[in-house]
């Protein structure tokens, strides 16, 4: 499947659409976490996480100004399910991303995903 990385910009006509990602928690039922654990030298800037069967990965779901220091940990409250998730850093010095793909999240579980 071909994945779309949302620019910022008109994304509230298509957040209907599905090109937001998804909805972590449907219905309330966050019963786990994904955990982004930055094991590099750069601070992590976004997180996108989408449901498997979204056609982007949707917005960044870190909170507004908030990152992830390298050593330091994130978690994100998910309903059980499988998920794409991309993490990044940069801007100042270019741009370097993370990729992981159908990580399935079972309930009550924590899956951690290190990013170097």
């Amino acid at each position: 499947m071909i994945r779309i990385v949302a620019p910022i910009m008109g994304l509230t006509l298509l957040a209907g659409c599905g090109i937001d990602g998804g909805d972590l928690t449907p219905g309330g039922t966050a019963n786990a976490r994904i955990r982004i654990a930055n094991i590099s030298n750069a601070t992590i800037t976004s997180v996108l996480i989408s449901r498997c069967d979204a056609m982007s990965y949707g917005f960044n779901r870190m909170p507004q100004g908030a990152d992830i220091p390298p050593n330091y940990s994130h978690d994100f409250s998910v309903a059980a399910g499988c998920y794409d998730v991309k993490a990044g850093y940069g801007y100042v010095t270019g741009y370097a991303d993370a990729t992981f793909t159908d990580i399935h999240v079972p309930a009550g579980g924590t899956y951690t995903l290190g990013v170097q």
